[in-house]
């Protein structure tokens, strides 16, 4: 069973949100958050990106910066740019890309069901990253953003959302920067919380789409509070923390590319010769190729795109992993071909999210910064469930979800 709760959420007032939220703290640089919030002193920045109230270089990490968030969380409520909800509630957030809108419910999830794994991961985090969140959560006593969890998708829980979006929402904006709408409403009513815990105890487990090293430093501060706590009950507000969920259904993921710095001393014919071993090689010209099904593959290499196709018998349709186009990929292109081992630390690689189109892939291959570009097919929500259900980690880069949740529409506080 899910277990979750409502919260007392701290929010901005109506009138402010659009210069109170930011775009997630990890999907930029300080330079980049800096110049987003110039001339804007509301902007959460200030509290997720505090290095940017320091000169430009100054290291994110210094404990000085850490202080500087929570002074500016402190001052953002103090200024009433922040306001905490007298009782606890639900709350609706909806995400409108291309005209498609997807309807999540932003709620408190349990620490012990992250602990226990009924909270469900698809990829591996590291200790530096956990780290820095565990210090931002633990020094603002508060999860300042949301993670982004999926469930299996539930009909009551959609009538209770149907229900709700009826009413006029809190907060309704499209976001400068990239276009989306942002649509939030409150759930204050008693029955309607009541029933919505009830739902999601009736659900097996939630999945972390995106936000793995916050998911993992908030349960991971939760953990430690009700350890350093000699009275602990297992009421506190800290043994949760805040994630919108979104069903299953409502979710796509798009591809995430690589582009490769060289050939690994290879000549463009002699790549493709060894291609042609374990795929079949198609010439389709200058226009963009995109990938079509699963197992088809898009490259880009000297102004010219291929399509790649693996054959028949290089991987297997009944193991998770083997089967995913990320590990034929990396398996027969990236690491057999290209000696690339491992993609976390190996320099010579890139990513690049679908959210950028492929025109991106060309654009980087064309100025001489990157050799061959390499686009696949998304992986989809099934093959994501049924990895984390079988205990399994993707390879890494393999999902990216769109549009990411916009920080600053509500905060869990700890206490």
């Amino acid at each position: 069973m899910a277990i979750i709760k409502p919260f007392k959420g701290i929010r901005p007032p109506q009138n402010l949100v659009e210069k109170v939220a930011s775009r997630p703290y990890d999907v930029l640089n300080s330079e980049e958050a800096r110049t987003e919030a110039e001339g804007n002193p509301m902007s959460l920045y200030h509290i997720i990106k505090p290095e940017i109230d320091f000169e430009p270089g100054t290291d994110e990490h210094l404990e000085k910066v850490y202080a500087k968030a929570v002074e500016n969380f402190i001052k953002f409520q103090k200024e009433g740019w922040l306001v905490k909800d007298e009782t606890e509630k639900y709350y609706v957030y909806a995400q409108t890309m291309n005209g498609k809108t997807q309807y999540g419910l932003v709620v408190c999830a349990s620490v012990d069901d992250y602990m226990n794994a009924n909270i469900k991961k698809h990829e591996l985090t590291r200790r530096d990253k956990e780290e820095d969140r565990m210090k931002h959560i633990r020094i603002n006593n508060a999860n300042i953003e949301p993670v982004f969890f999926a469930y299996p998708h539930k009909d009551e829980l959609d009538a209770i959302v149907s229900e709700v979006i009826k009413g006029n929402p809190e907060y309704d904006f499209i976001a400068q920067g990239d276009g989306f709408g942002h649509h939030f409403w409150v759930i204050d009513d008693a029955k309607t919380i009541a029933k919505i815990t009830e739902l999601f105890a009736g659900i097996p487990s939630l999945y972390i789409a995106d936000g793995h090293h916050r998911s993992a430093a908030a349960a991971l501060v939760g953990d430690e509070k009700r350890r350093q706590n000699p009275n602990h009950s297992g009421n506190e507000e800290y043994n949760y923390f805040m994630a919108v969920c979104f069903p299953d259904n409502q979710l796509n993921i798009i591809d995430y590319n690589r582009l490769v710095k060289d050939l690994n001393n290879l000549t463009d014919e002699e790549f493709l010769t060894k291609l042609s071993v374990n795929f079949e090689v198609e010439l389709k010209g200058t226009k963009i190729y995109k990938p079509n099904k699963l197992h088809n593959f898009a490259l880009y290499l000297s102004g010219k795109w291929y399509s790649l196709t693996a054959k028949a018998g290089i991987y297997n349709d009944n193991d998770p992993i083997g089967v995913l186009d990320v590990t034929i990929s990396s398996n027969l292109i990236l690491n057999k071909i290209l000696g690339i081992k491992d993609l976390r630390s190996d320099k010579r690689i890139d990513f690049v999210g679908g959210i950028r189109g492929l025109g991106e892939l060309c654009r980087r291959v064309d100025s001489g910064e990157m050799r061959v570009a390499l686009a696949l097919f998304p992986v989809s929500m099934k093959q994501l469930i049924d990895i984390a259900d079988t205990g399994n980690i993707m390879p890494p880069k393999t999902t990216w979800f769109e549009p990411k949740l916009r920080s600053g529409l509500v905060i869990h506080e700890l206490v």
